[in-house]
């Protein structure tokens, strides 16, 4: 899928990291909300709180889920994360993805 249709945007955008992550927030008619950014080049961790699906559009990353083991992830691909639990991702490149809040 390469759009959302029918969707009300938060203009106000999401900014972590000091700007390495950025994103906007996506509210369904359903209830349901995602966000759409970019990562640029770094290593960063993430928290969630409610699991979460992460779909990369673009780029490329090294993924580490909690204390997993690091996987590679690809424009097409996505990975899932538990709720209350944590993510490594690093980047060389803009990795353009939603995050599916479950």
């Amino acid at each position: 899928m390469s759009q959302f249709d029918n969707v009300s945007v938060i203009k106000k955008s999401n900014l972590f990291f000091d700007g390495k992550c950025v994103s906007h927030t996506l509210l369904f008619p359903d209830g349901t909300k995602k966000t759409v950014g970019v990562i640029f080049p770094s290593s960063l961790t993430f928290k969630t709180v409610s699991p979460e699906i992460m779909e990369i559009h673009s780029g490329s990353c090294r993924v580490r889920i909690g204390d997993g083991q690091w996987q590679n992830c690809s424009a097409g691909e996505s990975f899932s994360v538990p709720g209350n639990s944590s993510f490594d991702i690093e980047t060389n490149e803009p990795l353009d993805y939603v995050c599916h809040f479950c």
